[in-house]
């Protein structure tokens, strides 16, 4: 019920909290990589054919402690109303000289255009009218299942009680589907550099760092070309066509608390219809008429989507417990090399944030320790802005220009 998507070997997400450790006196060697390298600047440049105007760069980065990313204020705004101890565990540990920062730049299109290009504003696939209907179908058959158990509540049925449960899984399961459609799932940009740790490990020359034939950019580790996308995706696990849209390291979270929400509402109604059938003594609860073939049809699709479900899930499982892929996972298969797989286990805070475990119930984004790390890779912007956020004295000089960057 997936389909795969073809991508060309060798050829944004919400804001966080990104970590550095300190190095010496002198300041922070930063995690990722640094804007005074510059044997890995000249790669990456080379890599991505990217050339960044200082000038801009400053001018986009200076007022970083007055804009806030879209994400982030709706990320805010849930967690406040949800639950007062829904709060980063990072907070704690913020600050000048503290081990965590927290970039709050918003560096995405502001224009209210809907595609999937890095000049849209809004994320959404509309290059596949068959995706599009599977995901509206989706819609209307959870819509359907809600109408149906609060009509059979209404008649008595079954327990006002236990419907509105199921009414709250079902928009809980709207409400995550939706987060999964219209969210970026990590695609890769122009700009994108490869961090540090990647230069280290993978920039040698038995292990290159890859570049995508299709987008003419660097292609971070697991990250695939979509072809109905049509970007590059950091992570990415498949594209799904009930979510119009790719499941990557950016809407991960989303996409298991759809199949997590969906799973619970078919269990549910299978258990409240079964308790009906066999329960059921007098003439109050007993579904006649019309009711009956409802309850044979929601029957039907629970069963159906139960199944769905669960095999969507362990396959999910399966891909946290490998730090394999959907697509990964089949090419190896195809070669044989599953048993040779070197890959390590995904670790939770990687997919559902650092936040406070009660924000991984809700369709919110996560806040991930380490944004660059996560997806695979970082941006001249972003590593400028860190530059500016721990010593502005060190950034500017009088010539307007980064004292790193003329060394360069």
């Amino acid at each position: 019920m997936m389909r795969g998507d073809d991508d060309i070997e060798n050829g944004q997400a919400p804001s966080g909290a990104r970590q550095r450790r300190p190095n010496n006196d002198n300041g922070y060697t930063y995690t990722y990589t640094s804007l005074a390298n510059v044997s890995s600047i000249s790669n990456a440049q080379h890599a991505t054919n990217y050339t960044p105007d200082v000038d801009e760069l400053k001018k986009q980065s200076s007022g970083y402690t007055t804009l806030n990313s879209f994400t982030q204020q709706r990320q805010s705004s849930a967690t406040q109303i949800c639950c007062s101890c829904c709060q980063s565990t990072a907070h704690l540990t913020e600050g000048p000289n503290q081990p965590y920062y927290r970039d709050t730049f918003n560096d995405q299109p502001w224009s209210c255009t809907l595609g999937t290009g890095e000049e849209h504003g809004i994320w959404m696939n509309t290059s596949d009218q068959a995706g599009t209907i599977m995901a509206l179908l989706v819609w209307l058959l959870l819509g359907y299942s809600a109408w149906t158990f609060t009509i059979l509540a209404r008649t008595g049925g079954i327990p006002p009680i236990l419907s509105a449960i199921y009414d709250i899984l079902c928009v809980l399961a709207l409400a995550s589907h939706a987060k999964t459609t219209f969210t970026d799932p990590g695609t890769v940009p122009q700009s994108a550099v490869p961090n540090e740790r990647m230069r280290r490990e993978m920039g040698t020359p038995d292990q290159p760092l890859s570049m995508c034939s299709q987008c003419q950019t660097f292609k971070p580790p697991f990250s695939h070309h979509c072809r109905i996308c049509n970007r590059c995706v950091s992570r990415m696990d498949h594209h799904c066509p009930w979510m119009n849209n790719c499941v990557g390291a950016g809407n991960l979270k989303h996409f298991i608390l759809f199949l997590v929400y969906t799973w619970s509402c078919s269990v549910f109604s299978l258990l409240l219809l079964g308790w009906n059938y066999f329960m059921c003594a007098d003439e109050d609860c007993t579904f006649n008429g019309v009711l009956t073939q409802l309850v044979r049809i929601i029957t039907v699709l629970s069963i159906g989507s139960l199944l769905f479900t669960s095999s969507m899930l362990m396959n999910v499982q399966f891909g946290l417990m490998t730090g394999i892929g959907t697509i990964d996972r089949l090419k190896k298969k195809a070669s044989g090399s599953v048993a040779d797989s070197t890959e390590e286990p995904i670790p939770l805070k990687d997919v559902f944030g650092i936040g406070h475990y009660v924000s991984w119930l809700f369709p919110i984004d996560p806040l991930f320790e380490d944004y660059d790390r996560v997806m695979g890779f970082s941006t001249p912007q972003r590593l400028l802005r860190e530059e500016m956020k721990d010593d502005p004295a060190r950034v500017y000089s009088p010539s307007g220009l980064s004292k790193d960057m003329l060394s360069i």
